[in-house]
């Protein structure tokens, strides 16, 4: 399996383009305080699927699959701001809110898999 075969990756990928599509178009102030956090975060989450994938244990992998979780829920909080104060229009954040609902879902699930996968695997010395 590539790391393009793994639809949480994916998913990360286009929601960090949308959002950039969004950032890019502000004006200096919004770009420079709310615009950057919230593409750091988006970023993060398909950055930190990717380091996870490339890791050599279950437990190692997860622990990245965790921190792109935590970005992902990041991504949401600045998603909300980004609404309260203006920046994007409201249509606009109920399908952005959907699409961060929808990687969650799918991230949990897969973290899960992971943890299943951990456990049934034999552990190595470095993992005792």
């Amino acid at each position: 399996m590539k790391l393009e075969d793994l639809e949480i990756y994916n998913l990360s990928m286009t929601l960090s383009d949308k959002v950039w599509e969004y950032v890019i178009k502000w004006e200096y102030f919004a770009k420079d305080t709310v615009g950057k956090q919230w593409v750091r975060a988006a970023d993060s989450v398909s950055a930190n699927i990717s380091e996870g994938f490339g890791r050599n244990t279950y437990r190692d992998s997860r622990s990245f699959y965790y921190i792109a979780r935590g970005s992902l829920y990041e991504s949401k909080t600045w998603l909300d701001k980004a609404k309260r104060r203006k920046l994007i229009p409201e249509e606009d954040y109920k399908a952005l809110y959907s699409e961060h609902n929808i990687l969650g879902y799918k991230l949990n699930n897969f973290i899960k898999t992971q943890t299943l996968l951990m456990n049934q695997k034999p552990k190595t010395d470095s993992e005792k």
